[in-house]
């Protein structure tokens, strides 16, 4: 089950090979031996890629629960699972990540000092088990998976712009005076051409052209401290900018709902105690700063 499982999660034979640490031979023997144990297709294999069937599928899944099952008996039986220990890592956005997670990890390592911890702060989607992490922070509908998720708060989708473009060029009464507006956009944040609104419960959209695009957060909003634009980023992004007076937020009441935030792992009922605690301690410290995430 566990060769077969790695195969599935890694997508290949001699990937898996080299996770579990033998030939490709011994993987594909293994898994061979496995189809035929049960008498069914578990793999559709081409000389460029790996496919699972509708049975493998079904039977993957199966092998995720029985395994961390077994796992989590055995660590039980050998007392592991009092005291977290081992290499964990976790991801979330780049900003976020700075600003909320990393207080998350000092206080985890100081609790618990056999954990090695790596954190993953990047601005896009990591794969949880094809880039073997234990769990993550995002911010957004999560779409349908196995994965779990436990809410901690939201963030709001804001417009803003510096005092002084405010000051030159007016302030923005409704969603379609941003066509007399200079926009700036980053490609971290749903990039599209057109911004979405809410006017009298309604969806209203803006067609933009962004006199600047930059792929980072913070270039963005250097840019519109600068008075170059007007820009969306989401609240907890600008909310020091916002009470430090560097930015206003403009168009408040035509925002679309709020985001949610969400602590997510690809664990089953038997969570591993590492990842356990580390969850536990997340959910605690971010809903406690959930009001800390939107402006005024």
């Amino acid at each position: 089950m566990t060769t077969f499982a790695t195969v599935v999660e890694t997508q290949g034979f001699a990937s898996a090979a080299r996770k579990l640490k033998v030939s490709p031979s011994v993987v594909s023997r293994v898994v061979t031996e496995l189809e035929q144990h049960l008498g069914v297709r578990l793999l559709t294999r081409t000389t460029r890629v790996v496919r699972v069937t509708d049975a493998g599928a079904a039977y993957f899944e199966n092998c995720r629960r029985i395994l961390a099952d077994v796992e989590a008996a055995e660590l039980s039986a050998a007392g592991a699972n009092a005291t977290p220990r081992g290499q964990l890592a976790v991801t979330a956005p780049a900003l976020f990540g700075r600003m909320y997670v990393v207080p998350i990890a000092h206080d985890y390592l100081m609790r618990y000092p056999a954990v090695n911890l790596n954190c993953w702060f990047l601005d896009r989607i990591v794969n949880l088990v094809d880039e073997g992490v234990d769990a993550a922070v995002r911010i957004g509908e999560l779409p349908s998976s196995s994965l779990q998720a436990i809410a901690v708060g939201k963030v709001r989708q804001v417009l803003c712009a510096s005092p002084a473009y405010l000051e030159a060029r007016g302030v923005p009464r409704h969603p379609r005076d941003l066509a007399g507006h200079v926009t700036l956009q980053t490609t971290n944040l749903a990039f599209t051409p057109e911004w979405r609104f809410r006017v009298d419960g309604r969806p209203f959209t803006v067609p933009v052209q962004p006199r600047l695009v930059t792929t980072t957060n913070d270039s963005a909003m250097a840019a519109a401290i600068g008075g170059l634009g007007i820009l969306r980023l989401l609240s907890y992004q600008v909310v020091h900018e916002v009470a430090q007076g560097r930015l206003r937020i403009v168009l408040p009441d035509y925002e679309l709902a709020p985001w949610p935030v969400q602590v997510v792992h690809r664990e089953g009922r038997h969570v591993n105690q590492k990842v356990r605690a580390f969850i536990d301690l997340a959910v605690e410290t971010l809903r406690a700063r959930a009001s800390q995430w939107n402006v005024p």
